[in-house]
């Protein structure tokens, strides 16, 4: 029985979607003017892991994750590139597809892009105008009258007069009020517009969440997911806009994972302390990283550094080395397994991949214990539920060498000195040819079968 933490409600609940056996998912996905960072990467391993495990689980899923392709950041990128906005737009939807494809990330069934439904961004303003949500300003601005709506405040716990308007949210006279935030921007020179009933303009950035998901999954719809930093303002006054324009409940589960962080401080570009996913790959197997993102539960804080990631390694190349020490068996999971139930019940109970992860560690042992190719057979299936495992031993721990490491030719060309310097009973010569690999980063494994080789 499946249980998520719905931040609406503030506790955990049993799952039941609103059409048996199905599921319609959004997470809010990237604004694309420069390269995606950690802080990006946990959202979309988080929300990846969440779509594996409920179509494990048997749910028909459809998964959306939006891109913003227009808002004020892409237009200052642009004209500082000296490039259209199309041009940036999808270099960097390009960037992010692979950087999402290293971490193992599925793409979602929907990966709309803002500025495709812009007729459906008007269409759901007008609505807002009509339940007199909405109005337009004397700068010709349209906005949200965040007071008329009733329900305002709701998913962050606040009272209207504790709340302010969030970094996304430009306080102006022409507002009726502070919180008011804009649903549609009146043009301005140089900038791409759109023709409306309000005049030329753009939208603004929450609104298209709204119309996009009440597009591709009905106006009523399962799961909403993103980081825990949307959830004021933006998924408020999705909420706001969303309820307030079709007059139904907009979404049933809440769902926001914790930040990244950096000496306790949240990773963003605004802070200028994030760490892109590409510069992280350059130094990490791609899957070190997934492992390290998903050994922490969704929703708590997680500490960046590279202890830790060098510590997501280790951990990780052990239940590698029980695949390479005890080669696995086909095995199709008996879900009446014990280690197969405990690692289910995990992830059922609000998708605790700690605690799944737990269990292939004792998987692991157990493999190694009694030499069984079932036990590790089983290691490599679960693990390759949520995206870890996936790959032969020898692949994994000879890959990940960090940029301008030592190649394989070089390596296998060392190891084969090393040996003729033992079989010579030259052994300095032979640690010698060892401690260089080490210092390139590279350890040797001898056994009776042979020596190989991985990566530090």
């Amino acid at each position: 029985m499946l249980k998520i933490y719905n931040s609406l409600k503030r506790e955990k609940q049993v799952f039941t979607p609103i059409e048996a056996n199905k599921v319609r998912m959004y997470v809010c996905g990237m604004t694309v003017y420069d390269y995606c960072h950690l802080g990006h990467a946990r959202v979309m391993v988080v929300f990846d892991m969440v779509y594996r495990w409920l179509k494990v689980s048997g749910y028909e899923v459809t998964y959306v994750r939006n891109i913003t392709d227009i808002d004020d950041k892409i237009i200052k990128r642009a004209v500082e590139n000296g490039e259209t906005i199309q041009a940036l737009t999808n270099r960097f939807i390009a960037y992010m597809h692979e950087d999402a494809d290293a971490l193992g990330v599925l793409r979602p069934d929907h990966e709309p892009r803002a500025t495709e439904y812009v007729p459906e961004m008007l269409d759901l303003i007008g609505k807002l105008e009509t339940n007199g949500l909405a109005y337009q300003a004397v700068d010709g601005d349209v906005n949200y009258a965040v007071r008329k709506f009733p329900g305002y405040g709701k998913l962050s716990g606040k009272s209207l007069d504790d709340l302010r308007a969030g970094e996304r949210v430009e306080i102006d006279s022409a507002k009726q009020d502070p919180l008011d935030f804009v649903l549609w921007k009146h043009a301005k020179p140089g900038e791409p517009a759109w023709e409306s009933p309000w005049g030329e303009g753009r939208p603004g950035w929450h609104i298209e969440c709204s119309a996009m998901s009440s597009q591709l999954l009905g106006q009523h719809f399962d799961i909403h997911g993103g980081g825990q930093d949307l959830q004021f303002p933006h998924h408020e006054n999705e909420i706001a806009q969303s309820e307030g324009a079709n007059c139904c409940t907009f979404v049933n589960y809440w769902m926001h994972n914790g930040f990244v962080r950096v000496d306790n401080e949240k990773m963003s570009k605004s802070l200028g302390n994030f760490f892109t996913i590409r510069t992280v790959l350059g130094q990490y197997d791609a899957e070190v990283v997934r492992y390290f993102i998903l050994r922490a539960h969704y929703r708590s804080a997680l500490n960046y550094s590279d202890a830790h990631l060098d510590d997501a390694k280790r951990s990780l190349d052990s239940l590698y080395f029980a695949l390479r020490d005890v080669p696995p068996q086909p095995t199709a999971i008996d879900w009446k397994n014990d280690f197969a139930a405990r690692f289910a019940a995990a992830l059922d109970e609000d998708f605790d991949s700690h605690g799944a992860i737990a269990v292939l560690f004792e998987l692991a042992a157990e493999a190694n214990r009694q030499k069984s190719g079932e036990f590790s057979g089983l290691l490599k299936a679960l693990g390759g539920l949520i995206g870890l495992l996936e790959r032969e031993p020898m692949v994994y721990l000879q890959g990940g060498a960090v940029q301008g490491g030592m190649d394989e030719a070089t390596i296998g060309q060392m190891i084969a000195g090393r040996a003729a310097a033992k079989q010579a009973r030259n052994f300095a010569e032979a640690d010698r040819i060892r401690n260089e690999l080490k210092a390139a980063g590279v350890v040797l494994d001898d056994s009776a079968h042979g020596t190989t080789w991985r990566r530090a």
